[in-house]
């Protein structure tokens, strides 16, 4: 019988983290420690954060329902997917714990019955990525802040030897943020540098396509959710209009049903889906997405959502897992340096890239 102990902590940012949403000073994350008598030593570590004011499950009885999930969890012996479906932080927490539970118990030579359906968690680790072997590309993020403070951050990113840059932008004067794009252009071509930006919905619908316009001029790779979610019909306007590749994120949110993911996807029509698994359905929820996205042409790629580096270490090996070996396109994976007081993982960035370290 497995059981569950529940913990919590707060981080603290290096940096206020500034997107058109806000800006982040704190971040706090539940802890889940999975263990089983039947296996003394083995234990499980898997982390639920989160997001306020976004995730679809950040409500103030969170800590109730996660104790009331995690002891139906004791009870069954396994995890009762469709029964969370809207607890997404609260799934994938769980799941990286029983995945590293397996993970230990196979490294000290202890057989565990994987439960049905959860067979994907059993080798979560085991990769190339997992044993040391080769890195991820990440890309370099770029908070917001004022336009000296974003020069400076990108011009940071660009000399630790990062490809592909993040901005976020929508918060200041968009011509400034314009400007701040022409003059990455105008010293690195797209080939040196791959840019991607990110409005968090911070377009206005109106506004939206002129913006558009005035980015593609700059060989920008893709744009993230540049209007607020749950505007779909204009959304997919956009999407059919754009000049450049526009990749969902925020939108995503909240669709935790196969059947509605279908929905959004024939809908909007994205040329990207941006795959956040404490926020879209963890590891099966995610699965289910990048499922349905291939299906119909769709791209997408894996990034954290500032968790601590217990949930970016297991979100990296799933990327690993969903995308390698040798995974090529730049994930969000960069988030780990951010706070002054995160927990130590076997992880290391060297240049462009996110490496296990053994």
């Amino acid at each position: 019988m497995y059981k569950i102990e529940i913990s919590e902590r707060t981080l603290h940012f290096k940096q206020p983290a500034g997107t058109s949403r806000g800006v982040y000073i704190t971040r706090h994350s539940y802890y889940l420690t999975l263990t089983s008598d039947e296996m003394p030593g083995i234990e499980g570590v898997g982390e639920c954060a989160t997001l306020p004011d976004l995730s679809c499950d950040a409500k103030p009885e969170y800590a109730v329902t996660l104790r009331q999930v995690c002891q139906m969890v004791e009870q069954m012996g396994r995890i009762p997917y469709d029964m969370i479906r809207a607890y997404p932080s609260i799934t994938f927490g769980l799941e990286t714990a029983f995945a590293s539970f397996f993970d230990a118990a196979k490294k000290q030579g202890v057989s565990v019955s994987v439960p049905a359906g959860m067979e994907n968690l059993a080798n979560l680790f085991d990769s190339p990525f997992g044993q040391g072997e080769e890195g991820i590309t990440i890309n370099g993020l770029v908070w917001m802040g004022t336009y000296e403070e974003m020069l400076a951050r990108l011009e940071e990113k660009l000399q630790a030897g990062f490809h592909c840059v993040k901005l976020k932008i929508g918060a200041i004067d968009f011509f400034k943020e314009l400007d701040l794009i022409k003059r990455i252009r105008d010293v690195y071509t797209r080939d040196q540098v791959e840019l991607r930006v990110d409005a968090n919905g911070g377009f206005l619908p109106e506004n939206a396509m002129s913006q558009l316009e005035a980015l593609a001029k700059y060989d920008i790779h893709s744009i993230e959710q540049p209007i607020k979610q749950h505007q779909w019909s204009k959304m997919a306007q956009l999407c059919r209009e754009t000049p450049l590749p526009i990749a969902l994120d925020e939108e995503l949110i909240g669709v935790n049903v196969r059947s509605m993911k279908q929905a959004l996807l024939d809908t909007v029509r994205p040329q990207y889906i941006i795959l956040k698994p404490s926020l879209h359905g963890g590891i099966y929820g995610c699965n289910e997405w990048i499922e349905l996205a291939n299906q119909r042409g769709i791209g997408s790629w894996i990034t954290s959502a500032l968790e601590s580096n217990i949930g970016l270490h297991a979100i990296a090996h799933y990327a690993a897992k969903v995308y390698g070996p040798n995974v090529q396109m730049p994930q969000g994976l960069g988030t780990g340096q951010l706070f002054t007081d995160n927990i130590p993982m076997p992880l290391e960035i060297r240049g462009d890239q996110l490496f296990v370290v053994k």
